[in-house]
């Protein structure tokens, strides 16, 4: 007689299932508070009567609060010349739970990073946030502040699929009615966001300079993370199919976002199997169960 499979007992399967989970859950959590990039004014923040620091703490007390319940914000501290303005923005496909698990980590990040600066800001996988007393000098919405390419590879193959990907991200962020998008083309992980209170056809052109700036600080790079001061975007480019997750660092020139696309797909599909087998288990007991109820 041939071997027959078995699934595990209910209580077992079910043990198994939510541990699954749990740790899928931890996992994909723990990488949206990852450090991605830090930015520091040289300006030290002059505070002798302490007024700042009241305004600076009464701000970040505000975005955290706020960050439990829509997925951007921004807002004003203080009066005159002791205002300090502030936002932060969460990736667009975090649910209000992980924002606010995110954006709660910042506070501490900016003083520890930074100090007591005139202007900062702090990027995670999952969520941003900045400040900047009132007066400040701003910079250009379009002013790159980071990348991280990947390796390079050979061929027309990649600029091909990539040009095709980013078109569908400016389409995305225009059209999508909360200026995020992510999605893939033929292998091609692309994703891009805008700040939250820039109108779709600023942010489809702040997005349209992030791609312009990979083409050419990350040429042939299978992966990329470009930052401007106002929007981002990132792509991972898998010819060979989403490798696993491995216990070992990645390369450093790999780059956060090339670890998080990874991560994200993998995740999905070890997700969408573990689903399926439970699925089947539990039709596997139905019918025996059936058969023993027919028989009886």
């Amino acid at each position: 007689m041939g071997m027959i499979s078995k699934c595990p007992p209910i209580p077992s399967l079910l043990l198994l299932t939510v541990s699954l989970l749990l740790r899928l859950h931890l996992i994909s959590a723990a990488d949206n508070t990852n450090l991605v990039y830090k930015g520091c004014a040289e300006q030290k923040l002059e505070d002798p009567s302490g007024i700042y620091s009241q305004n600076l703490q009464a701000l970040m007390t505000s975005l955290v609060g706020q960050s439990g319940q829509k997925p951007f914000s921004s807002t004003t501290s203080g009066d005159n010349q002791n205002a300090i303005m502030g936002l932060y923005q969460c990736r667009g496909d975090l649910t209000n739970s992980d924002c606010y698990n995110c954006v709660s980590k910042i506070p501490n990040l900016l003083d520890k990073l930074c100090g007591k600066v005139a202007a900062a800001r702090v990027q995670l996988v999952g969520c941003n946030m900045r400040y900047e007393i009132v007066g400040f000098k701003q910079i250009p919405e379009t002013q790159l502040l980071y990348r991280v390419c990947g390796k390079k590879v050979k061929g027309s193959e990649l600029e091909e699929r990539r040009e095709t990907a980013f078109g569908m991200v400016v389409s995305g962020v225009k059209t999508g009615g909360n200026l995020f998008y992510t999605g893939s083309y033929q292998s091609l992980y692309v994703l891009g966001q805008c700040e939250g209170d820039l109108d779709s056809a600023d942010c489809g052109d702040c997005v349209k300079s992030a791609e312009d700036q990979a083409k050419v600080q990350c040429r042939n790079s299978i992966s990329a993370q470009i930052h401007l001061h106002r929007c981002y975007i990132s792509y991972s480019f898998y010819p060979n199919g989403v490798p696993r997750i491995s216990s070992s660092s990645s390369s450093s020139e790999s780059g956060t976002g090339q670890q998080h696309t990874q991560k994200t797909v993998a995740l999905a599909v070890g997700g969408f199997a573990a689903l399926g087998f439970l699925i089947a288990c539990l039709l596997f007991v139905k019918s025996v169960f059936r058969k023993r109820s027919n028989k009886y």
